[in-house]
């Protein structure tokens, strides 16, 4: 009788072990699941992002914004001046 008893208290022991393990394993795999979530949504956040910079860097965006709102304007071919710095010695061209 005693040792039915100790083998009935392994038992459940071990089918309480399996019960914790599959709950500990389905806790893992919602946090993977939720993990790969945020990560596509970070992907397409990133994808936006590089197309919101790519817009707000266009030639043409930043020469409105210059000529408009900064009242910037190209100088008169007479008033630029073209440097040339000197050739360094034993620098390749």
């Amino acid at each position: 009788m005693r040792l039915q008893l100790v083998l009935l208290s392994g038992v459940v022991v071990c089918a309480l072990s399996v019960i914790d393990g599959q709950q500990q394993a389905r806790k893992a795999f919602i946090a993977l699941q939720q993990a790969q979530q945020q990560q596509r949504q970070l992907e397409e956040d990133w994808g936006r992002l590089q197309l919101e910079q790519s817009t707000w860097a266009m030639h043409a965006r930043v020469g409105k914004i210059a000529t408009e709102q900064l009242q910037m304007q190209l100088p008169d071919a007479s008033q630029i001046r073209t440097l040339f710095a000197p050739a360094v010695q034993g620098s390749r061209p």
